[in-house]
């Protein structure tokens, strides 16, 4: 496993250096220049290719892994990830791809993924529910599609600060390695290692300096080998909750959710509007007040990372008891009803200026700065 790892790893990262070095050939067509949208916070432009080290460190690793046990599992995953992973770098390239078009193509990758690998949500230990899923099989198809993208699109939410959606998703693999050793799944497992190795080799570009981003194609690759991986692991594996993979990735599902109906309902506005209300966004404008009003470029990229520890603590919160209760669906269930009351409070607390001095990490920028000081309701 450590093997499988190192090798994605080493893949990923070596794409990611030659990626950053020889920027000024694909500059042109790979950066985010856009400096001033609502929801960017990035100080210079960026390549948004990051989903490509990603891809080279996965197929790295899925190929050792191939070669060690000759299983085709693995080519087969990467196979069927191509329509999200395709459409979020066209995104990336030709800023053309819409937000709907993308989560189609990770529909039809779930589908793919349906037929392909059998990775089909047919359980969710709710009466009635699951008799449904298991004698329905168009049910179980619907949901495992909605299911899937919907992960998928809700690690492209969260994919805002430098290190936050990649530190994310490295817990969530982890811990989804982490059961599969423990039902002894190794197939499973060492794509688990594979996806966490890759992640890495492209979080070492992407964290604290930020020389590079996923942009949507990684996003969507990495959102959607977490919940392919988090299908199988549960179809394979009746042992398995299927509630286990839900409170991994309930901060990025219950993030979409919530943005969802604080635009229609709170807000009325159309759900795919964007805004610079979401959670992460709240913690770097309220919190995170290092430098601010400061328009150099160092002291923008050095805020923007400072942001992701907050979410990555708030995400541990669920990850943690997730590995400790995996097979035990009331604890479970009870452990992302809390998560979600933790969330709302979190929210209603920084967005009314409530936060305890503990959490604020403050330094003023030098009084001889020509630079005037953002209000907090302007920052």
């Amino acid at each position: 496993m450590l093997f499988i790892l190192l090798g994605a790893f080493f893949c990923s990262f070596v794409i990611g250096v030659l990626l950053v070095r020889f920027r000024h050939l694909h500059d042109r067509i790979s950066c985010d220049d856009d400096l001033v949208s609502v929801q960017k916070f990035h100080a210079v432009p960026v390549p948004r290719i990051g989903g490509i080290p990603v891809m080279a460190g996965l197929v790295a690793g899925v190929l050792i892994l191939a070669s060690l046990t000759g299983s085709s599992l693995g080519l087969l995953l990467l196979a069927v990830a191509q329509p999200a992973f395709i459409a979020g770098l066209a995104e990336d390239l030709t800023k053309r791809v819409g937000p709907l078009a993308r989560l189609l193509a990770t529909f039809l990758a779930a589908a793919l993924g349906f037929w392909l690998l059998d990775a089909c949500l047919s359980r969710l230990d709710l009466p009635g529910v699951d008799q449904l899923l298991a004698s329905h099989w168009f049910v179980s198809l619907l949901f495992t599609v909605f299911a899937v993208g919907g992960v998928a699109h809700s690690i492209n939410i969260i994919d805002g600060y430098n290190g936050l959606a990649g530190m994310v998703s490295v817990f969530v693999l982890t811990a989804l390695a982490y059961v599969a050793f423990k039902v002894h799944d190794p197939q499973l497992m060492g794509l688990c290692f594979a996806a966490v190795g890759a992640v890495l080799g492209f979080l070492l570009w992407n964290f604290p300096q930020g020389t590079i981003f996923a942009g949507d194609g990684g996003a969507y690759l990495i959102g959607f080998l977490i919940a392919e991986l988090s299908v199988l692991l549960v179809a394979r594996h009746p042992e398995v909750s299927p509630w286990f993979p839900l409170l991994l990735v309930i901060y990025p599902v219950f993030e979409t959710l919530f943005s969802i109906y604080r635009r229609k309902f709170l807000q009325g506005r159309p759900v795919g509007a964007p805004d610079a209300l979401h959670l992460h966004q709240m913690v770097y404008r309220r919190l995170v007040r290092w430098m601010v009003g400061s328009k150099e470029a160092r002291h923008m990229t050095r805020r923007n990372s400072m942001t992701s520890p907050y979410l990555w603590a708030l995400s541990s919160l669920s990850v943690v008891p997730a590995m400790l209760f995996w097979n035990n669906s009331l604890v479970l269930i009870a452990c992302a009803g809390l998560f979600v009351l933790t969330y709302l409070y979190l929210y209603r607390m920084i967005v009314r200026f409530h936060s305890p001095r503990w959490m604020v990490l403050h330094r003023s920028l030098p009084r001889d700065k020509n630079t005037v000081l953002l209000s907090k309701n302007d920052d």
